[in-house]
C-alpha cells in the first residue's frame, strides 16, 4: 500500500522516545492510523500539533499493517486555535468526536469541506458557526441526521421553529408552542448560510447536536461521550 493525501492531525500518542502514532483526518481515506519514525525533536515540534494541516506519503508492505508516514507541514492551523482559550475547547472537542467516530480508510467524502471550513473560519468573527456545522453534518454522514423539511405534527414547511428531542424532526411555531420548554429551536443559521446567529442559537443549537450524537451513537454503540464535547458549551461562554 502506498499513497498520498492531505488532513488535519486529530490524535498523537508518543511511541517510544523519538517516535510518534498518527491519527490523521485525510480527504481522500477518512480516518488514518501511521507511525511516524524519529520525528519528536525542537525542531520539528511545531509540525505534531493537534489540528495542524498536514501532507502525508503513506506506505506499507500489507496493506493489513499500519503504514508509515513521511510528513509535510501544510499549514500550522494550531496556532490560530492557540490564541483563545474557547477555540482551543472547540479544538479538542472536533479532535476526540473526529477520532471516536470516523471510520478508518473510509472517503468522507464531501464532509472534508466541512472540516476544513471549520479550520479555515477560525479567524473570523463567528467561528463558532462552522464548529456547530461540522457537529450538524457529523450526524449526517454517520446515517443519524435530524429531518428539518416540514413539521412533523401539521406537514407543513412554514413557519418552523423547533427541533423535536424525541424524533429528531422539525415542529412548526403553533404545534410547537405549548411544548416550547422541551423543544430545541429551529437552527435556521445551519440551512441559511446568510443569517448570522447570536449566542443563544449556538448554545441551543450545540445542546441538540450534543443530545443527539450521544442518544443516537454514542449511547447506541455503548460508547462513553467525550467529556471535552460534554462541557463545550460551558467552556466558551463561561
Amino acid at each position: 500500500m502506498k499513497f498520498t493525501d492531505e488532513g488535519y492531525i486529530i490524535n498523537l500518542c508518543k511511541h517510544g522516545e523519538r517516535s510518534l502514532i498518527l491519527t490523521v483526518l485525510t480527504q481522500n481515506h477518512g480516518k488514518i492510523v501511521g507511525y511516524v519514525k524519529n520525528c519528536l525533536s525542537k525542531k520539528n515540534l511545531s509540525t505534531y500539533q493537534l489540528g495542524n494541516h498536514i501532507k502525508i506519503d503513506a506506505y506499507s508492505r500489507l496493506d493489513e499493517n499500519m503504514p508509515t508516514f513521511r510528513v509535510e507541514l501544510i499549514t500550522p492551523s494550531a496556532v490560530f486555535f492557540m490564541q483563545q482559550e474557547s477555540k482551543l475547547h472547540a479544538l479538542s472537542s472536533f479532535c476526540a468526536l473526529s477520532n471516536i467516530c470516523m471510520p478508518e480508510f473510509q472517503d468522507i467524502e464531501n464532509f472534508y469541506i466541512i472540516v476544513a471550513d471549520f479550520f479555515n473560519g477560525i479567524n473570523t468573527e463567528n467561528w463558532l458557526k462552522y464548529y456547530v456545522f461540522f457537529e450538524f453534518h457529523l450526524l449526517e454522514f454517520l446515517g443519524i441526521g435530524l429531518d428539518l423539511s416540514e413539521c412533523s405534527a401539521t406537514g407543513t414547511t412554514q413557519n418552523l421553529a423547533y427541533v423535536s428531542p424525541k424524533t429528531g424532526k422539525a415542529v412548526c411555531q403553533e404545534a410547537g408552542e405549548p411544548y416550547k420548554n422541551r423543544l430545541y429551536l429551529y437552527p435556521k443559521f445551519i440551512l441559511d448560510k446568510s443569517i448570522i446567529p447570536d449566542s443563544l442559537s449556538l448554545i441551543d443549537a450545540l445542546k441538540m447536536t450534543s443530545f443527539f450524537l450521544n442518544k443516537n451513537f454514542f449511547a447506541v454503540h455503548g460508547l462513553k461521550f467525550p467529556k471535552c464535547r460534554d462541557n463545550l458549551a460551558t467552556n466558551i461562554y463561561k
